[in-house]
Formats: C-alpha cells, structure tokens, sequence
C-alpha cells in the first residue's frame, strides 16, 4: 500500500492518474451521451465488483465534464485524460477545486485508515458546495466507495442530494449497493459494471506492466484486476492454497492449518490479505449454498447461508472494534469446520 495514496494496491495506478480504461465501453458512451444530451443525472450510483474501474471511471467522466463545461458542445465520446491539461493534473494531485474526492480517512493517531467514511468527510462536501456556489463550473463529488460511509456520513450525504446544488454531480462507487441507504439509492441512477472479460483483462494487466499470460491467473481473479493483483503482490494464491489445506485436513493436521493460515493474514500490516481472505471466504461458502441447492441439499444450503451471513459479521466487528485477528479467524475456521446437520 502507498503512503501517498492509503488503500492503493502494489502495482495499481491511482485512479485519478490512469489514462485508461478497459471493458467499460458502453457505460463510457452512456455517460458521453447523458452528459452531452443536458440530461445527466446529479448522482449516479456506478455498482459492480471490487477491483473492475469503477473509480477510474468517476474519475475519466469528472475530467470529460470539467474539460467540456459546455455540456452541448462535449464529444459524444469520452477520450483518453491529457495528463499534461491543467484539468487532469488538478484531478490527480488533489488541487482540483471542482473536485472533491470522500474516502476512508487516515487515522492521525495510528496512520492506519479508518474502517469507514466518518461524518466528518462527509461534511466536507456541504463545505465544498458552499465555497463554490459562485463560479459556476460544475463540482463533482466521488465517494469511494460509498459502501464505507457510516450512518451519520450517509444521512450527511443524503440531506445534500434531497436538494443538490446547481451544477453539482455525485459519482457514488459502490462494490455492494444493498449496504447503502434505500433512500440514497433511490436518489440516484444506478450504473452497473460487468466483471472484465478475459481479453479486457488481458489489457489492464499489460497496462500494469504484468505479463497476462497465465490464464490460471486471470481465471483465479474472476474478472478483476485487483483482484489479480492481490493474487501476484500479496501472496493471495498461497492463502487460497492453505484455505483449501484447512478444509480437507482433518484433526491435529487441520489445527495446524489453522494455525498456520491465522498466522499469514493475521499478521503486521496485513490489512489487504486480510480483506482478501474474508472475501474469499465469503464467496466461497456462497458458491457452497448455491451448490448444495441446486443439490437439493436444502438443510445443507440454510446452514451454509447461515454461517455466510454470521461470518461476514464477525469479520465487520473484528475491523470495527480492532479485535484479534488471529483469533477471530481460528474461531471462522472453526466454524467452517464443523460437520452440517
């Protein structure tokens, strides 16, 4: 992770630096067209998987607008960012006027990100609103994700696109849009991102400088370029391997595993493997439900539904409250453990 840029992957390129983009043409050309068409809405909600472009797209179409204030004369198609533009190198050092950019902030005390969006960061935005109300450029707000804002920033948030300004636009990104409010989704137009297909893949790895031809590898990342990195950079590949170590072994062998597993993503400065593992976790008792149901094991598929739903909690209070990592994932793998009914 970046000092510069908290929450940046090894290997990733800012979003608000990267020129490109791929696998997303039609929402490129859908937001070309609103825009162009005077008809954009003020908040757009772009949804989809973690690790796909959605913040490089927020940050392409913020630039297309603020390069193109005239919505009537803008392209039909959103071009490359300049880097060398006066618009692009205010977006990517932060000096932007016309952008503000919510994420989870740093903590001063311990230099680690907070595990949320905090009300503070929000308020920032009703701030941004009211010392630009007079220039009449566009301001364009990204929440990145949206997913991490707490109720109190939520509610913040939610006051604003009750009554957005003029010439305000919200790009909301959002891995999960079922954990954001109903009414702040109901506020905005959702646009939805697909999972890159192999050959877009393909592409944003070169672009990255990463040989993509291991297919094992662009498999194993289900269409997701952080994904990909978080298998090459952080050891993601071998976490999968010991998870799956765990799951066959039986007696002092699997405790060992255990061990061994809880040691790895437990350990210093291992937020990122962290997340890994719990996603991984979380995706791969999901696949077992949907297996066993269509099994027909239906006592099978409510059990593992269950513990789904259990252990991502427990994973969400361990980051909240700073519990033992170590031992909360002995406890998740103890449970994954048991025999079903």
């Amino acid at each position: 992770m970046s000092d510069e840029r908290p929450g940046l992957l090894d290997g990733a390129i800012w979003p608000a630096d990267n020129t490109k983009l791929f696998g997303h043409e039609e929402a490129e050309a859908f937001l070309a067209q609103s825009y162009r068409s005077g008809k954009n809405h003020h908040a757009i909600l772009i949804e989809g998987p973690q690790g796909i472009g959605k913040a490089t797209l927020a940050f392409r179409f913020a630039n297309h607008v603020l390069s193109h204030p005239d919505s009537q004369t803008a392209p039909e198609r959103m071009a490359d960012p300049d880097p060398s533009s006066a618009v692009s190198r205010q977006i990517s050092s932060g000096a932007s006027h016309n952008v503000l950019h919510l994420a989870r902030p740093v903590d001063e005390k311990t230099g680690k990100v907070k595990s949320a969006i905090t009300v503070e960061e929000a308020r920032r935005a009703g701030r941004f609103f009211s010392q630009t109300s007079g220039t009449g450029n566009w301001r364009i707000v990204i929440i990145d994700p949206a997913d991490d804002m707490n109720r109190n920033a939520a509610n913040a948030i939610l006051k604003i696109l009750e009554e957005p300004p003029k010439r305000a636009l919200f790009l909301l990104i959002s891995h999960a849009p079922g954990k954001l409010l109903p009414t702040i989704r109901s506020r905005c137009l959702p646009l939805k991102l697909s999972a890159l297909r192999d050959d877009a893949m393909n592409k944003a790895l070169v672009n990255l400088g990463i040989d993509a031809g291991d297919a094992g590898l662009i498999a194993a990342a289900n269409g997701s370029v952080g994904e990909a990195l978080k298998l090459i950079n952080y050891g993601g590949g071998e976490i999968i391997a010991a998870y799956e170590e765990v799951l066959s072994a039986q007696g002092p062998s699997a405790r060992k595993a255990m061990h061994r597993l809880a040691d790895a993503v437990s350990g210093k400065d291992s937020d990122t493997i962290f997340e890994f593992f719990a996603s991984h976790v979380g995706d791969d008792l999901m696949a077992r439900a949907r297996a066993a149901a269509i099994a027909g094991q239906v006592a099978a598929a409510e059990r593992l539904s269950r513990l789904h739903a259990d252990i991502t909690e427990r994973f969400a209070v361990s980051d909240a409250y700073n519990l033992d990592r170590k031992q909360t994932i002995l406890g998740i793998l103890g449970e994954i453990k048991q025999p079903g009914p």
